[in-house]
């Protein structure tokens, strides 16, 4: 079965753009719109197998309902003569894994300047419920200006889906980029995209993957058990608070990450804005940030975690990072105090009761004025769509009221205690006790 000219009487294929495992990418032109357009095109010999067929369109899904600067839109999607597509937004320009290939180690800036665009992409699909499941270089296309576009959600997972008991004997995604639950045949999870996404960062930054072996299997293992070289023996220009963050996210457990990519984004756009060395001339990193997530879902982490019971415990731990920081005696390390301020996940809707923390906190109190901490730089936080009616606290929301100081609060402190009244109530209480024996001995002396 020849590749038609012309799709659906509209899209009409102009050049190969590339091919992958699935499917072929042409450049096509919409000559109802009149405009270019990529076509990603199934595989003649997986058109006809259910399976594919289905993963094929799951992605068109997944896609379609994601709308956000740094992910590709996906336009349409339709079978002709046996073929099935999908149409997206053509993106000038090259993937990332080209560009590593032509350049080898990129710039601490430059490094910065994409991966936070990628955080921004993929943390929007977290809070739309979704896992990517393939997070790698060849994923992400950059134009000449440099705008990072996240593509690809061929396996991509709703949240919703997700059982954390879940075994799988076939782990898909790239065996040099996912994670090491996915290659345990784990359930993912936003901290597993969150992993990949420091595979690559590492990689931009030494021009070399952190782990690298003859077959999959061996990559597995190393994923699972190895430790990897810090980054910064590679490249000394690599800030230790980077190099940190670096390790921090390439953790074996998911607990030990951050949970998901807008985290790790908001606490490397700290880092980038407070370097002193850094042309900040890249107007794309904060655009990413002001758009809402198109639908809410639970989120359903391994081990029965939900998304609320995320959004929580990243608060009391940001919270608890941040004390820490300020209460060191020798003094806080560089970017800590960022790290735990750019961990606040202020103003995230709670999925199950319709309510931002800090909405639910001032439901409770009046006297609220301001979350317990808000991040260094002012960016605007996005919200889960959901109803905009205030609904009863749910009992997380109250679990976090009742983990807030009376300060935090503003209510007023209790009244000092008045010793005097405690000491005569003391002593009348031994009064009376020592009045027991006195009566005992009267009465037996009337009784003899």
């Amino acid at each position: 079965m020849s590749t038609p000219s012309v799709l659906n009487e509209r899209y009409q294929l102009l050049e190969s753009l590339g091919n992958g495992g699935m499917a072929l990418v042409y450049k096509a032109k919409d000559l109802m719109l009149e405009r270019n357009v990529a076509v990603k095109l199934l595989r003649e010999d997986y058109s006809k197998d259910l399976a594919f067929r289905e993963r094929f369109r799951q992605e068109a899904r997944a896609a379609a309902n994601l709308t956000h600067p740094n992910i590709v839109t996906v336009h349409d999607f339709g079978l002709d003569q046996g073929h099935l597509f999908i149409v997206m937004e053509f993106v000038p320009g090259d993937d990332l894994k080209s560009l590593i290939r032509q350049k080898g180690q990129f710039s601490v800036q430059e490094s910065l300047e994409l991966i936070i665009q990628a955080c921004q992409g993929v943390g929007y699909a977290h809070r739309a419920g979704l896992v990517h499941c393939d997070i790698k270089p060849h994923n992400m296309l950059v134009t000449p200006e440099g705008r990072l576009k996240v593509t690809d959600f061929g396996i991509a997972r709703a949240l919703a889906s997700i059982d954390p008991q879940e075994r799988s004997d076939v782990v898909w995604g790239s065996p040099h980029y996912f994670s090491p639950e996915q290659a345990a045949g784990f359930p993912p999870s936003p901290a597993s995209d969150v992993y990949s996404l420091g595979v690559i960062l590492y990689e931009l930054l030494t021009g070399n993957l952190p782990f690298t072996a003859k077959d999959s299997a061996d990559l597995a293992r190393m994923h699972r058990e190895a430790i990897p070289h810090p980054p910064r023996l590679s490249n000394l220009q690599i800030p230790q608070a980077l190099d940190d963050l670096v390790m921090k996210v390439l953790a074996k457990e998911p607990s030990s990450r951050y949970r998901t990519a807008d985290q790790m984004g908001r606490v490397l756009q700290n880092l980038y804005e407070s370097n002193p060395t850094l042309r900040r001339t890249n107007s794309y990193l904060t655009q990413g940030y002001n758009v809402m997530a198109g639908r809410s879902v639970p989120v359903y982490m391994p081990g029965g975690m939900t998304g609320e019971d995320l959004e929580l415990s990243s608060q009391e731990q940001a919270q608890e990072a941040l004390e820490a920081a300020q209460q060191d005696p020798i003094g806080p390390e560089a970017g800590e105090i960022e790290d735990a301020r750019a961990s606040q996940p202020a103003q995230v809707k709670l999925p199950t009761s319709g309510q931002t923390i800090p909405e639910a906190l001032k439901a409770a109190s009046s006297k609220l004025e301001e979350p317990v901490f808000t991040p260094q730089q002012p960016v605007s936080t996005p919200i889960l769509a959901g109803t905009e009616t205030q609904k009863p606290l749910s009992p997380v929301a109250l679990a976090a009221q009742k983990t807030l100081s009376q300060a935090d609060l503003d209510l007023p402190l209790p009244k000092p205690v008045d010793w005097l009244t405690w000491l005569l109530g003391l002593a009348a209480i031994v009064l009376l006790l020592g009045l027991i024996p006195f009566w005992t001995y009267i009465y037996w002396v009337l009784q003899g």
